[in-house]
């Protein structure tokens, strides 16, 4: 999928786990933060692709972005299994740890489940596609949603429009039928 659709998935899976989980207060700098990780997750496991949009705005990017393609063992494998998600998560972890005390007024902790819904919705939405995700590395099996190849989606053709559209009208329905609680969470940050 492209980047603009792991984007939209991530802070809609985020958001509705707000909504349906809520956090009874969170600093504005928590908010932003956790929102920035989101999205980070939301494209993290694209880390191992030479020509992702990271890797293209950096000066020595497509060098840095080939490397790190052969160490992950190319593009969806390590980064897109329930092992690469546990990686990150352990890593995330412990970088955030190390920020605590720097930066004591951020709650840590929602930063860092907000960047892992971000990872998680990135590979949710890759077991749409013909390529598949393989969960369950190391065993070498990609797997994919419908199980029938033929069925799924083409990386940037009219299925993922089709896809992104949907998410955007879940998004909507989402944020029209939670109304209330929506207002009074963003009430309870502004008092």
């Amino acid at each position: 999928m492209k980047a603009r659709t792991h984007d939209l998935a991530a802070l809609t899976a985020l958001g509705i786990v707000v909504i349906s989980q809520p956090v009874n207060t969170i600093s504005l700098g928590t908010m932003l933060v956790a929102l920035l990780a989101n999205q980070i997750g939301g494209i993290a496991p694209d880390i191992d692709q030479p020509t992702a949009p990271l890797w293209r705005n950096l000066p020595i990017g497509g060098v840095v972005g080939r490397i790190v393609d052969k160490m992950l063992g190319g593009h969806r494998f390590v980064t897109h299994s329930l092992l690469g998600l546990g990686l990150f998560g352990v890593g995330l972890w412990w970088m955030l740890a190390l920020l605590q005390p720097i930066v004591p007024h951020i709650d840590w902790h929602l930063v860092w489940w907000a960047f892992m819904i971000g990872m998680a919705s990135h590979l949710v939405m890759d077991t749409f596609t013909k390529e598949g995700v393989p969960w369950l590395l190391p065993i070498p099996i990609k797997f994919g949603f419908p199980p029938i190849k033929s069925l799924r989606i083409t990386t940037g053709k009219a299925g993922e429009f089709v896809i992104f559209c949907l998410i955007l009208l879940l998004d909507m329905w989402y944020c029209a039928s939670h109304y209330n609680a929506i207002l009074s969470f963003i009430h309870e940050q502004i008092v």
